[in-house]
């Protein structure tokens, strides 16, 4: 695969799950790569292995949550790929409490890693995207953002939140050569599932295995996603021809065969 060869791609979230596999994903299809996220050490890796691959990669640190850290970002991956033409929001983060455990502190933290932190990355690139009258910006929401769960209210809040910004955003792209569209996937097999998993176990007394049936039945989901398809859907939203969606929310709820 070529055809984002000579584009260059910014994945947040991108040490680890999803962001990692869509890293892979958008180098294999050519693209040049910068990682980001609040632990270093986990996208220095990822770059480093991508780069061992022959692909070009780079590895930032950057905490979404902070405007400076975001400009930052920006302005590092330009100097070291020339511009930004893909944006990935991946970073996110999970809970889960009933409405009387959670803090206020845990619900501004959600609020601000999944969705403030899509918007200050967005805003970060939107100009030079629009100035070369092209870009992609995928979205990494969650089926979490189109219904709704026990004891995931703040998550769920937080991707409703990327969903309509996905869909505002979508519209304010239109005749710009931007398109702005999302993934919605359920209980990928990632380490932030893991851990609700864990909770779960620890909580309950249940086995890892009986833990998990219980998150997915749930969920309505029949297998865990892998991160690899949410990766393969992202790279099908940065299509460079003519007739490129724009405000497309994908479902991702193990239903589709392997």
């Amino acid at each position: 695969m070529s055809e984002l060869a000579g584009y260059n791609a910014v994945i947040t979230g991108g040490g680890r799950g999803i962001g990692a596999a869509a890293a892979v994903a958008l180098a294999r299809a050519g693209a040049k790569v910068s990682l980001a996220s609040r632990n270093e050490s986990q996208v220095v890796e990822i770059a480093a292995e991508l780069r061992n691959q022959g692909h070009e990669a780079f590895a930032f640190r950057c905490d979404v949550t902070e405007p400076h850290q975001v400009r930052e970002l920006a302005l590092s991956a330009r100097e070291a790929m020339g511009r930004i033409d893909i944006l990935v929001n991946n970073a996110g983060t999970a809970t889960s409490n009933p409405i009387t455990r959670i803090t206020h502190a845990e619900w501004q933290h959600i609020m601000a890693v999944n969705a403030t932190g899509t918007f200050l990355c967005t805003q970060a690139v939107w100009e030079g995207m629009a100035d070369r009258r092209w870009g992609r910006v995928v979205n990494v929401a969650s089926v979490a953002g189109l219904s709704g769960a026990k004891y995931v209210s703040a998550y769920t809040a937080a991707k409703h939140a990327v969903v309509g910004f996905t869909r505002a955003m979508a519209e304010e792209a239109v005749g710009s050569g931007i398109t702005v569209n999302a993934v919605c996937p359920g209980y990928v097999d990632t380490p932030l599932t893991d851990e609700t998993v864990a909770r779960i176990v620890h909580h309950t007394g249940k086995s890892w295995q009986e833990a998990l049936s219980a998150v997915l039945d749930q969920a309505g989901q029949p297998r865990l996603i892998r991160a690899a398809e949410v990766a393969n859907a992202i790279v099908g939203f940065c299509h460079v021809g003519a007739h490129a969606p724009n405000g497309e929310l994908l479902v991702l709820d193990g239903s589709e065969s392997e």
